[in-house]
């Protein structure tokens, strides 16, 4: 979370820790939290020996996740991107924007019904 979203809104934090824990629970990915955030292709080279800085609100959404709360829109979600990106790919069905990147799930194509992001939210996690 803290690499992928530290800038972001509680909402985003916890929709990228409700991503890892849906891939968590997949059995297409690692069963640990580590071994999802440590995947190769995750992060840029060489981010996960960088120092975290203090964020409390980082720490606490995190926390938060581990306890077993989750972004009410992200669903089945096991993706995401920048919000900004437009992917060309016809098996992204969004869930949700929030905190600057948008949260997809990978369906057959005839399958997807919200091909492109849906408008940001914010404020539906606690503060």
């Amino acid at each position: 979370m803290y690499f992928e979203s530290f800038r972001s809104s509680r909402d985003g934090l916890v929709a990228v820790g409700s991503v890892v824990m849906n891939r968590v629970a997949s059995p297409a990915f690692p069963d640990t939290v580590c071994g999802v955030v440590s995947q190769p292709n995750q992060f840029a080279s060489g981010v996960m020996r960088n120092e975290m800085r203090d964020a409390p609100l980082v720490r606490e959404a995190a926390a938060a996740v581990l306890r077993g709360e989750r972004h009410p829109l992200v669903g089945g979600a096991e993706f995401f991107h920048a919000a900004s990106y437009r992917a060309g790919y016809d098996n992204m069905h969004y869930t949700v924007t929030t905190g600057g990147n948008a949260f997809y799930e990978r369906r057959r194509p005839e399958q997807v019904t919200r091909p492109v992001p849906p408008p940001p939210v914010e404020g539906l996690t606690p503060a």
